[in-house]
């Protein structure tokens, strides 16, 4: 069986193609529009799909079933409230438009409960059978696994960690609503908080950095480098997005009695181990355990998680 499976991310489409033993056989990597409706989206999508196609030497008639991880609200393959992704906050029937265009079964999941699997089964999940993934990046997005099986609620909007509300009235995050998780470890959202900084008249290297790497926007790997320089701008917004990511974690593992929790993304994969270090001495006061029970670990599977997930999820649908 041959499986593929896209990860759609704020800033980039991973997408990648499964062989019957899991490994990966082919790969490719578009930018997401950040214009547009949801259509051009999907347009990206399956040019995505083709390519990993071609790049794994099969044809499409090979392929079994397509997996997509998507931000927002996933309902019987539709998605909605995707604030990072044009067009996706409007509910629509993204299984359907895929499935139409490559002409394969196509099972719509959650980005980050993607991830969550794949993490679970072949990551530094495994043998645990109450987990926590958190993914740091453009977004802050969560998947449960509980009783060593994918919980996504009562109405599909399981796992959605950024959107927990950590500070009554603060800083408005991408969502319309203040306070949340991703207000503060978001990248998008720090961006914004930047920029707003610069046009009072503050001083960050952040925007530099972005221009010498020739990037559009500030990437996880500009706001790495700019930390690197010493801007005391960007060292504070990381301050507060490890503040925000430990209470998040903490109450989360206080509902649920988790025995482990994968930090992953983009922005916690550049700064690494001291990152995930730093949330893990914060979440500590606020946990219920005396001494805690839970342990925070870094994700295994990198930028190709949440595609192997997606893909590994399709499998019920081929």
């Amino acid at each position: 069986m041959h499986t593929v499976g896209v990860d759609l991310g704020g800033t980039n489409i991973g997408t990648v193609v499964l062989d019957d033993d899991d490994e990966v056989i082919g790969y490719a990597k578009r930018k997401t529009p950040t214009r547009g409706d949801h259509n051009r989206v999907v347009d990206v999508i399956v040019g995505g799909v083709h390519d990993a196609i071609d790049d794994a030497g099969l044809s499409v008639k090979k392929i079994d079933a397509v997996g997509v991880g998507t931000p927002g609200v996933v309902v019987d393959g539709t998605v909605g409230d995707a604030s990072n992704v044009p067009g996706f906050q409007v509910r629509f029937s993204l299984g359907d438009l895929v499935s139409d265009l490559v002409d394969k079964p196509v099972r719509v999941v959650n980005d980050v409960t993607a991830g969550a699997v794949a993490e679970h089964r072949s990551g530094a999940g495994r043998g645990w059978n109450q987990v926590l993934c958190v993914f740091a990046g453009t977004g802050v997005g969560g998947g449960l696994i509980l009783d060593g099986r994918v919980f996504e609620g009562a109405h599909g909007g399981a796992g959605e960690f950024g959107h927990q509300v950590i500070r009554q009235g603060g800083a408005v995050c991408p969502c319309g609503r203040r306070g949340c998780v991703e207000a503060y470890a978001g990248r998008q959202a720090m961006t914004l908080a930047a920029e707003r900084h610069v046009a009072s008249g503050g001083s960050t290297v952040l925007f530099d950095v972005m221009k010498k790497k020739g990037k559009s926007r500030p990437t996880s790997g500009v706001f790495s480098n700019a930390l690197d320089l010493g801007d005391v701008f960007v060292a504070d917004l990381i301050d507060d997005c490890i503040s925000a990511l430990a209470a998040g974690i903490a109450t989360s593992v206080n509902l649920l009695d988790l025995e482990g929790v994968v930090l992953g993304g983009g922005l916690a994969d550049k700064l690494g181990k001291p990152f995930r270090a730093r949330v893990e001495a914060a979440m500590q006061p606020h946990l219920f355990f005396s001494p805690p029970k839970v342990e925070l670990v870094s994700a295994a599977l990198g930028d190709n998680g949440g595609a192997i997930g997606a893909a590994l999820l399709s499998r019920e649908v081929a």
